[in-house]
This record gives structure tokens, sequence and C-alpha cells, in this order.
């Protein structure tokens, strides 16, 4: 039987029922105001679109070493929104996507979600419900007082992260919004902070900067105490000018953290506004297990080891 290729495909996408609000992926096709982000930041109409395709097919011929569904239009464009449909800047994507991959498989060899359950039951990772005002996908890091470091590892906080970004490119929405990061590092304490190496914020940084076929819109760091500076001192040297622009710090100050996330789209905890209830990292853990073949399938590309 044939792996599907796409969420799309199956007759029937999972979802799983909180109260009255019904979690899924996003997977239909693109609202009025990201058509108009689409074709304003990305080039996007559907003729550029259809020989971008085109293209890009003709330049993956040439690629012989990996894996890739070769015919499979939807899995072209995760690649060709963040590259605003530049052929050649989507292929380079994809070999480097696919290089940190083989160069990591430590973390990413049979990567699913059904093996990855205690960083989800932890809770200190987790993607809100709704998006932002710009229609962004806002995901949630708690590493300071509810990060049990000695249960949970930041290779597992990595590998959650991962399996969230992954589900994202699958969006059509998300692919042309982007997504944005909130780090609150509230009661981070000295034993965490040893936690962190030049090595893995070097992966880190080169994931965000080269690997990751997705816009990632902005990084805020939200309540961080004063030794969180020894954290972002091992993270410093790896930024070039685009990520370094985009990562902002609020420390307690929730009026500057409203100049770029409304309150709308924030919950009590940030000073918002928003009365929808959280989703936990366990109720995406769930949703997540459901689309298991789909992350099976995403481990079926990609260069083989030698």
């Amino acid at each position: 039987m044939r792996v599907p290729t796409m969420l799309s495909e199956l007759p029937e996408l999972p979802s799983i029922k909180l109260g009255d609000f019904e979690l899924a992926f996003e997977l239909e096709a693109l609202p009025e105001h990201a058509r108009a982000i689409a074709e304003n930041e990305l080039r996007e109409t559907p003729e550029v679109k259809k020989k971008a395709i085109e293209d890009l097919k003709k330049l993956l011929e040439q690629e012989t070493e990996f894996t890739y569904p070769k015919d499979n239009d939807e899995y072209m464009v995760r690649f060709l929104r963040p590259c605003k449909f530049y052929p050649e800047s989507a292929r380079d994507l994809i070999k480097r996507y696919y290089s940190f991959k083989l160069k990591h498989c430590d973390i990413y060899d049979n990567l699913l979600p059904s093996r990855e359950e205690n960083i989800f039951k932890s809770n200190v990772l987790t993607v809100f419900p709704n998006r932002d005002q710009f229609g962004r996908r806002i995901l949630l890091l708690e590493l300071g007082k509810k990060w049990k470091h000695k249960e949970v590892s930041l290779d597992e906080v990595f590998k959650g992260c991962v399996l969230f970004l992954e589900a994202a490119m699958l969006e059509p929405e998300t692919q042309v919004a982007g997504a944005i990061v909130i780090f609150d590092m509230d009661g981070l304490s000295m034993s965490q902070t040893w936690q962190f190496t030049p090595p893995f914020a070097k992966r880190i940084v080169d994931w965000l900067q080269d690997s990751v076929p997705l816009r990632v819109k902005a990084i805020h760091i939200v309540n961080q105490p004063k030794i969180f500076n020894l954290v972002f001192a091992l993270f410093k040297p790896f930024f070039r000018e685009k990520l370094r622009s985009r990562i902002y710090f609020h420390g307690n100050d929730r009026e500057s953290l409203h100049k770029h996330i409304s309150p709308k789209c924030l919950p009590p905890a940030y000073n918002g506004i928003l009365e929808q209830q959280r989703v936990d990292g366990i109720q995406w853990y769930q949703l997540m297990k459901l689309c298991e073949q789909e992350y099976v399938a995403i481990n079926s590309y990609g260069y083989k080891k030698k």
C-alpha cells in the first residue's frame, strides 16, 4: 500500500475535539488575506507559480542523490514560497534542508510523534490555537521554571520543534504568512543555563537560518532573567544580520510585546485578551500521532546515509 505523501490525500483529515473547538492542521486553500500577502510579498500569481514549479522540477531532475516526491506540486510549493518562487533558490534550500537532516541524522532518523511523547507531555512546547494579526503561527517555548531539564533534554525540545515545523510546512497559510516564536524564560535557573552548549547553539542557528523551509518572521524573548545573557552569548556569534534583526527582548514589558503581537492574539498570561483555550503539548501530540503516516512519508525523502 502506498504511503500518502500529503495529508490532503486522506479521505478525512485528522482532528481532535477540545470542547467546542476542533484542533486540526489547516490545509484549506489560501484565505483572501493570505492570497494578498502571497502576491505582494512572494510574487505568487497562477502564472509565476506554474512556471516556477515546472522549472524547479527540471532543476531537481539533475539532483540524483536524494529522494523526493517528483510529481507532487504541493511539495514543490512548500519550498518555492519561502524563496519567493525563484526556482534556483528553492533548489538550494531543498539541498540544504536535506543536508542538514543527514548531518544530524542522530536527531532525524525515525523522528515520529509517537516516539517523542515525553517532550509534549512536559508541556513546555506548544502552538497557540490561533494565529497572530498577520496570520502567522505562534510557537511557544517555556524553558524556565516549567522546564524540568533532568526529565526533558534540549535535544528532545529540538525534536519537538522540528515535528511542529514539519507540520507547519504543510499548511498553505503558514507557508505564506510564516511563523513567530515566543521564548518564555521565566524562572530560568543556573543549572538550566548549563544545559546549553556552543554545539547546540550552532545547530539551532544553522537550522533556523539555512535549513527551515518556513518564514520565521520574529523571535520574541519574554520574562528573561539576567542570567539569560549567558545563554544568548552562546548563540550570538552564529547569527547573521537578517535573523539578528528579528530577535526582540521584552522582559516583563508587555507593552513592548504588544507592539509586535496584538493583545487580541495573546492569552491573559501575556496581558492579552484572547479567550480561546490553550492547547497543551499533549493535545498537539494526540493530533500529530493521528498524522503519523505523513511523518513516515517525510522521513522517506532525503539523502541516504553512506
